[in-house]
């Protein structure tokens, strides 16, 4: 195998693993904490409720365009400012190891590298439909 191809069943392997943890993510704020306790969250943290919806939606439909390979690149940038927002609010804290209490940042500080290298390297094998055309 030569490098691009390897590159691209990477870019393939990294676009379900943050697809799988954006939809584990959204699951677990509607079918756990549901979407009602999800938002007064968010406003025990100074957030407006609504914002909370929205990062559902987010994740939601952002996970399955990460799976499907839809404009991955573009996605996973879009997805960025969430985990920001994400270390911002809850996890900068609690220092850096996700084990301390409340969650350190390091989890979502990796999330944010996976997101990048996948925006830099591209949609992949298989995506369905990819940012940038091949030339």
């Amino acid at each position: 195998m030569n490098e691009d191809r390897n590159t691209a069943y990477a870019a393939l392997l990294l676009r379900l693993v943050l697809g799988g943890l954006f939809l584990a993510h959204f699951s677990l704020k509607f079918f756990v904490f549901t979407p009602a306790g999800t938002a007064h969250f968010f406003t025990s943290l100074g957030l407006p409720g609504w914002m909370a919806y929205l990062t559902m939606t987010a994740e939601f439909f952002g996970g399955i365009a990460l799976i499907l390979g839809v404009y991955a690149r573009l996605v996973a940038v879009a997805l960025t400012p969430i985990l920001l927002g994400a270390i911002v609010t809850v996890h900068a804290h609690a220092g850096f190891f996700f084990t301390n209490p409340n969650g350190g940042w390091e989890f979502p500080a990796l999330w944010i590298v996976g997101l990048l290298v996948l925006a830099l390297i591209g949609d992949g094998k298989f995506a369905l439909k990819p940012t940038l055309q091949n030339k």
